[in-house]
């Protein structure tokens, strides 16, 4: 059986402190109120007794925690064959869709279509799929925020490193906060180990790809449903110039120098602190930090703690009379 993300989500942020817990106490009564039918844990209860984790002492009356070892691989394995199963059908897919645009971009048609071409929902997979294949020099990629799930980084690392080992060389951009995903990490390490370039920024960014500065895949809406491929060269050399000064400032993912990581995290302080005095609200914030709401209502916890204030009014207060506006130099020694 395989679990969904939301599962795995419920269980790394619920489940595991419960079991924790359990663990602890050597065991939980089956009386007990949080685990009831409307208690506060019974959804990572529940989840616990399905995985295994926990198994019924009916003498005792209790539930009792099991070696995680000896549980993981049942949760762990199904996975990864499914994993394996989705990289050899998407390789399958690219390849003959592949064929089907090499045609498609030798034809009139696709010349009269001009220099735009929008793309929707399963139709931008292929298409890029096939880009990259025909790639020749050079791959230009930026992507924000760190949240793509382990079969599109799998499928998107067999399509790189594939373009890697044809000798194309590819730089990559992400936010600071994708350091802190194990799949991106992942990810990193198979395309550098074939000669990529990857470094993190703390700045929001859309999300782009460039194939041998001549086209361009941008989002075409907020919902990432549709995308447009552009061919106009003019445009294509200014997407290419901002991806260039962008990654002038940018830090090398791999550089895990404690220096680098005071930096990094002096500089995600810095955006917070300009996402509150610009009011915005904290999804729009966590969206352009890259977090999730959660990881961004820690960062103004800190801010509180730091500045000794208990709400958000009193903060921006207190940081206005301090003077701060996030735009100061970054100084790691600070952070």
């Amino acid at each position: 059986m395989t679990y969904s993300p939301d599962e795995r989500a419920l269980f790394a942020d619920g489940a595991t402190a419960l079991y924790d817990e359990i663990v602890m106490n050597e065991g939980i009564a089956e009386s007990d109120p949080r685990i009831g039918t409307d208690g506060p844990d019974r959804a990572p209860f529940d989840l616990l007794v399905e995985i295994g984790l926990l198994q019924r002492d009916k003498d005792a009356g209790r539930w009792m925690p099991e070696d995680p070892t000896t549980v993981q691989s049942r949760v762990v394995s199904p996975l990864s064959h499914q994993a394996a199963q989705l990289l050899e059908e998407s390789s399958e897919w690219a390849k003959a869709f592949g064929s089907l645009s090499q045609s498609w971009r030798r034809s009139p048609l696709s010349q009269a279509r001009g220099p735009f071409s929008y793309l929707h929902l399963d139709a931008i997979g292929p298409f890029l799929a096939g880009l990259v294949s025909e790639a020749e020099t050079e791959m230009l990629t930026a992507q924000p925020q760190a949240g793509r799930d382990a079969a599109s980084l799998a499928a998107a690392a067999l399509r790189d490193t594939a373009a890697l080992e044809r000798g194309i060389s590819m730089r990559t951009l992400y936010q600071h906060s994708a350091r802190r995903s194990s799949f991106t990490a992942k990810y990193v390490a198979a395309v550098t180990d074939r000669g990529a370039q990857v470094r993190t920024l703390d700045e929001f960014f859309n999300r782009m790809i460039v194939v041998d500065r001549r086209v361009a895949v941008i989002p075409a809406s907020d919902d990432l449903k549709s995308a447009v491929a552009v061919r106009e060269p003019s445009v294509v050399a200014y997407l290419v110039d901002i991806f260039e000064r962008t990654w002038e400032r940018a830090r090398p993912f791999n550089n895990r120098e404690s220096t680098t990581l005071k930096d990094i995290a002096a500089e995600q302080r810095a955006m917070t602190i300009r996402m509150l005095i610009e009011g915005h609200s904290d999804p729009v914030s966590a969206k352009r930090l890259g977090v999730s709401p959660r990881t961004y209502a820690g960062y103004v916890a800190d801010l509180k703690a730091e500045y000794e204030q208990e709400t958000r009014f009193q903060l921006g207060y207190a940081m206005g009379q301090a003077g701060v506006s996030g735009q100061e130099p970054v100084d790691a020694d600070d952070a």
